[in-house]
């Protein structure tokens, strides 16, 4: 992505307590808002009936599949299979296309005044990447007073010492002798600091544009009872390889668009630390962050218990670095997948009472379904089509199924690119990534989710023995 043009106000000094305020004339103050629930409610009466008489289209064309199927394995096989491999995958499509043509929302607007911010980072051995992130923070030139608190987590690189050496005098640093997992971080961090709103932001991210100011604004415009608002997170070493061009897709079209779909239904379930504002006394409230694999997880629940809810800044972009070889992706991958099975475990039940967030933890709980599916139906699948003539798992789907699901996919891919032009940002040709990603990313992705299932299941029973 390329970067609107930038604002001309001078930079502040490393000796400035604060970054200078910017020349970007501020309006009014924004009163926050009520729950606009009625139009809402009508949006996704409209959505789901899209997404139903699709489903109904979906299993109207594989059913001479799903019979052949059912004779050849069974009844339960037959259904997890094409379930997992096409049906879902394409009803969820489907519904977030039609949430993203139907979603309309309002301009931010400047504020006459802006809160103050403190910025908390988590860090551990980050002494490549860390003097460019806090370069992100003083370029964002944020008009209120902020702090950064850098929680170095028992480094055993320099990456305290290049912070100190920096000079700025609004960033603190704690030290952790030993090393405490980051949720621990977090929390010192969040006694430590001075402000009622809380930024957490990963130590190699780079915010982009506008970022704080956006989110702030965001927050700030949000109805009465939203307590964070989680930012757009995207790739930032995409032109490293055929692996990170992929992924640079996946974070655009398949996280950015999920997130956008999710907070228009007030449903947002995940707000990741790696880039969101919180309320400071929300996060006293339900003790911070629990020292969990799935701790940001846990604590969106957490929030989302209390009937509190959790927005998304479309337009607050930061870029991280992502793994750039198989056996690193492989690896997150795998975590991602055992915070999803813990947070699973400790899904509280009146999270699935709540209209908001019904859905769509009904929805997290389906994606173990359709990873196994894949992984266990799509490449034997292929196998047999190829080596034995056999179509029973893949020919049908490719024929009737598989064109649609591409075509939902291209749909999301228009529809976002239009809503970051609004914002001026400009989407960089990556035709190769985008390939990898439509017909080849799956084939990494789900097996490793997989795997990270099955490492879940067999460190929880280990640990009840």
């Amino acid at each position: 992505m390329n970067s609107p043009a930038r604002r001309t106000s001078k930079a502040p000094s490393p000796e400035a307590d604060v970054p200078a305020a910017s020349t970007r004339a501020p309006l009014i103050n924004l009163p926050r808002l009520r729950n606009a629930e009625p139009s809402q409610r009508r949006q996704l009466i409209i959505v789901s009936t899209v997404t139903v008489l699709w489903f109904a289209f979906t299993v109207w064309a594989s059913s001479f599949w799903f019979n052949a199927l059912a004779d050849a394995v069974g009844l339960i096989a037959a259904i997890f299979f094409i379930g997992g491999l096409a049906l879902v995958p394409s009803a969820m499509n489907m519904f977030v296309v039609a949430s993203l043509l139907l979603d309309r929302r309002p301009p931010r607007r400047a504020l006459a005044r802006y809160p103050a911010l403190s910025v908390l980072m988590y860090v551990r051995d980050q002494a490549q990447s860390i003097a460019q992130t806090i370069e992100s923070i003083r370029r964002q030139e944020y008009p209120g007073p902020f702090e950064v608190i850098l929680i170095d987590d028992a480094s055993s690189d320099r990456t305290a010492q290049i912070v100190r050496d920096m000079g700025y005098r609004w960033i603190k640093v704690l030290r952790q002798s030993r090393n405490r997992g980051k949720a621990a971080a977090l929390n010192r961090a969040l006694e430590s600091a001075q402000h009622d709103l809380i930024v957490t932001l990963d130590a190699d991210a780079i915010l982009f544009g506008d970022a704080l100011w956006s989110m702030v604004e965001r927050y700030v415009a949000a109805e009465s009872d939203v307590r964070a608002i989680s930012g757009c997170v995207l790739v930032r070493n995409s032109r490293q390889n055929w692996l990170t061009r992929a992924q640079e897709w996946d974070y655009f079209h398949g996280l950015a668009a999920m997130k956008r779909m999710q907070s228009q239904y007030q449903g947002t379930v995940v707000a990741e630390a790696a880039f969101t504002i919180y309320d400071r006394e929300a996060l006293k409230e339900v003790g911070g962050w629990r020292a969990d694999v799935a701790e940001d997880v846990l604590l969106t629940w957490d929030l989302l218990q209390r009937g509190w809810r959790v927005g998304f800044a479309e337009d607050a972009c930061c870029f991280v670095i992502v793994p750039a070889d198989v056996k690193s992706f492989a690896r997150q991958r795998m975590r991602h997948a055992r915070v999803t099975l813990r947070a699973l475990r400790e899904l509280p039940v009146p999270l699935l009472k709540q209209r908001r967030s019904m859905l769509f933890v009904i929805w997290h709980l389906l994606f173990p379904w359709t990873d196994l599916a894949f992984t266990l139906g799509f490449v034997p699948g292929v196998i047999l089509s190829v080596i034995y003539s056999s179509h029973l798992l893949m020919g049908p789907m490719v024929l009737t199924l598989l064109p649609a699901v591409l075509l939902l996919n291209l749909a999301i891919f228009f529809v976002m690119r239009s809503m970051f032009h609004d914002h001026g940002l400009r989407i960089r040709r990556n035709v190769g990534g985008l390939l990898v990603y439509m017909f080849g990313y799956s084939l990494l992705l789900q097996p490793a989710r997989a795997a990270g299932y099955l490492a879940g299941l067999v460190r929880s029973r280990s640990a009840k023995t």
